[in-house]
């Protein structure tokens, strides 16, 4: 093997993945393009397993990794939308961090791979939909924020990250943004993600479905993109030449391998029945579109024919594997990276780590009512805790899917045995469905003689789950009955709401009752959930998370179908608008919302800013659509790739953030911009920014913001330019507090 080219460490990774590709027969080369690749036996060359997961901490999901003796589980942290809810950049590039860690330690012991297929950053369109609980939520921005710093903390190595050629950096292991594109339906009613085809205007895929993959590709520098099971617009995205190899590796251009979600080609083939092609015609589309591998064996199993007779080039198989090998070696599958051969069974589970998991759960709590200021709870006054409910004693349900086998769990049931003495009651005896509630008696007894009760209520994987969407925004069976009869029973002291779901639930009679005094979203806080909560309760924790989704009333579901793709209000059918950026009606809780035991005081050291364009001979202005009656400015707007976008379009904003309770706690600084008044069929406002801060009870802090008018300020047209429009931006500061208007100015220059 020494005599190998493509086992010579000096030469670049290119030239040594193409002269492994060329010793390869047509035959041999087809197998390499499933996720279980079968390696060649007379090159040496090993089989390799693609698929393992890592979502939240490595999952036991696909074929790469096992648990076994000598590894019998890994740190399972809150799942994303949790995570999400702390708005804390260096928290997710951390849990990326440990996550990786322990990834590349199992790879070292011989029970994982390499190659992760996480995170999943597809946008919450609709409060229904079942995946909610693995994605960072609604916005665009913040889901991309997320998945640039969960994926640098997955595949950076310190020392490598800026090296002139992409191509040649090592990685610690190889992350993947997925679902690519427009996917956030599974199965409502008889719309499936098997066979449905969304409908979607090109400035939604522009403004929304897309944005966060730009970001996690540019900025992230993610090795690999999953395509989706759904059509867009006609066309399977795993066979849409314009969707891969035009805007992933042409404009986006990755740096890595296109992947597709797992057996699509047999579901092109069987659900969606596209253009009637055969099998081989199939993997011809995709592979001519841009895939490099398949999730599956259509390739494997019908690519040599397809070369054969016609269908395919075996030059793009050559492009295609090229591709997938050079990400191994990146990763040290040929080389090994010596830096990296440390990593154990010690690094796996270690206390840092499930302390981390226990953080996180306690950032991301958000607390949505404390009436007289109820909570925090004081262990020397409660005494005897009532935990009721059906997630009172619940472990696995907290760690979501995509979950491994954790290094241990703390239910809330003992992570409220640490304040007091406990006494649980499960209540509903088939669990979150509560259709059993034989013992509802038992749960009122525990209340009245309790001095605090904890009522754990909410949802779990049956409820909301991939494949699987929900019907409406309510809690199952009796759980809002069992909620109204322990609190009118509790006699003996407060009574605290703690609602575990990934998506929102409308809690609005609980809202409005004053007998439930304090309310949790708790998300799935991953396997130190009990303890995080508990954390929080009783005052050992401030909580500081906010909702990253909009959380509406039940009604809502009722004025639009779930399959219907538009973000903004469609006037002629009566649909509302979507997410915080287009929905204009009452919410039962706002996106961003969440309450602290403190209280903090914003403060702008800056009044007003302007900024001034003045066009060259070859950029142009163009026309926004105004509502009747507002004037339209000389130049209402300019195409933002038609200008540079450099330092004389950059603006700063300073936050000053006071923590004027009594109590030390962390605040989240979220800064929105919302486009001139009169521009009609854009969004509200849009997140552009937002920072964390930790202030001691008294202590205040300047937070510094820079923006850039391309990006912060940028709307998308009816036509799916994006623009920067002229006249008075607003910059805004947390919930409507502060505002500071910036003003664009844009000269023409034609005559």
């Amino acid at each position: 093997m020494s005599a190998f080219l493509f086992c010579d460490k000096l030469v670049p990774y290119e030239i040594r993945a193409k002269d492994l590709i060329d010793r390869m027969t047509l035959a041999e080369k087809v197998k390499q393009m499933g996720d279980n690749s079968t390696g060649v036996f007379r090159l040496g060359l090993p089989p390799y397993e693609w698929w393992s997961e890592i979502l939240h901490g490595v999952a036991s999901t696909g074929f790469g990794t096992k648990f076994t003796k000598e590894v019998p589980g890994a740190t399972s942290f809150p799942t994303v939308i949790l995570t999400a809810a702390t708005f804390n950049e260096s928290l997710w590039k951390l849990i990326g961090q440990v996550s990786s860690t322990e990834a590349r330690a199992m790879y070292n012991l011989g029970t994982a791979g390499l190659t992760f297929w996480s995170p999943n950053i597809n946008v919450v369109r609709d409060p229904r939909w079942g995946r909610t609980l693995e994605t960072p939520g609604e916005d665009p921005f913040v889901i991309g924020t997320y998945s640039i710093n969960f994926v640098r903390g997955l595949q950076d190595i310190e020392g490598f990250v800026d090296v002139p050629n992409p191509n040649s950096r090592p990685l610690k292991i190889g992350g993947c943004c997925k679902h690519y594109t427009a996917y956030d339906i599974d199965k409502w009613y008889e719309v499936d993600r098997h066979s449905y085809d969304a409908k979607v205007a090109e400035r939604d895929m522009v403004e929304t479905f897309n944005r966060p993959f730009e970001m996690c590709i540019r900025e992230g520098d993610v090795v690999s993109v999953m395509c989706s099971f759904n059509n867009v617009n006609g066309i399977p995205a795993c066979s849409d030449p314009k969707l891969l190899r035009e805007t992933i590796r042409g404009e986006w251009g990755l740096n890595g391998y296109i992947v597709s979600d797992c057996y699509s080609m047999d579901v092109i083939v069987h659900n969606q029945t596209w253009l009637g092609d055969s099998n081989e015609d199939v993997i011809a589309q995709s592979l001519n579109a841009g895939l490099d591998l398949e999730c599956g064996w259509y390739f494997q199993d019908y690519g040599e024919n397809a070369t054969m007779i016609g269908r395919i080039k075996e030059g793009d198989i050559d492009r295609a594997l090229k591709n997938n090998y050079v990400v191994l070696m990146r990763l040290g599958f040929f080389d090994g990276i010596p830096s990296l051969e440390s990593l154990g069974k010690k690094d796996i589970c270690s206390d840092e780590h499930i302390e981390l998991a226990a953080d996180a759960a306690r950032q991301g709590i958000v607390m949505l009512k404390n009436d007289n200021q109820t909570l925090p709870l004081s262990s020397s006054t409660v005494k005897n805790i009532a935990v009721v409910g059906p997630n009172g004693n619940v472990t696995v349900t907290m760690i979501g899917n995509y979950a491994g086998i954790p290094c241990k769990y703390t239910s809330p049931k003992d992570g409220f045995s640490k304040y007091g003495n406990v006494t649980f009651v499960k209540s509903c005896g088939d669990g979150t469905a509560c259709t059993e509630t034989d013992d509802f008696p038992a749960a009122v007894e525990a209340a009245n003689n309790a001095d605090a009760t904890i009522i754990v209520a909410g949802l779990d994987l049956g409820f909301e789950r991939e494949e699987f969407d929900r019907d409406d925004l309510k809690l199952p069976g009796q759980q809002t009955d069992l909620i109204n009869q322990v609190s009118n029973a509790a006699k003996g002291g407060p009574v605290i709401l703690v609602v575990m779901s990934g998506g929102c639930i409308d809690i609005s009679f609980a809202k409005n009752n004053p007998k439930i005094q304090s309310i949790l979203w708790v998300g799935y806080p991953g396997e130190e959930g009990g303890r995080a909560i508990a954390d929080v309760v009783f005052g050992n924790h401030n909580p500081s998370g906010k909702l990253p989704v909009t959380w509406y009333t039940n009604d809502y579901t009722d004025k639009l179908p779930m399959n219907s793709m538009s973000l903004r209000p469609v006037p002629e059918f009566g649909y509302p608008g979507r997410t915080y950026k287009f929905f204009k009606g009452e919410t039962l809780y706002p996106f961003g919302y969440g309450l602290s035991y403190t209280q903090f005081q914003y403060s702008m050291e800056s009044s007003g800013k302007a900024l001034h364009l003045k066009l060259g001979r070859l950029q142009h202005c163009r026309d926004l659509a105004y509502e009747d009656g507002a004037a339209s400015p000389p130049c209402p707007a300019v195409v933002v790739d038609d200008i540079n976008c450099g330092k004389e379009l950059e603006f700063e904003v300073d936050v000053q953030v006071q923590n004027v309770g009594k109590m030390d706690g962390s605040e989240v600084v979220i800064v929105y911009s919302k486009p001139p008044e009169g521009v009609v069929e854009t969004h509200i406002k849009q997140v552009i920014g937002f920072q964390k801060v930790f202030l001691k009870a008294g202590e205040s802090k300047t937070l510094k913001f820079t923006f850039n008018g391309c990006k912060s300020l940028m709307l998308v047209d009816k036509t799916a330019y994006k623009v920067l429009p002229s006249g008075e931006h607003m910059i805004v500061v947390g919930d409507e507090e502060l505002f500071l208007p910036v003003q664009v100015n844009i000269q023409s220059n034609q005559n």
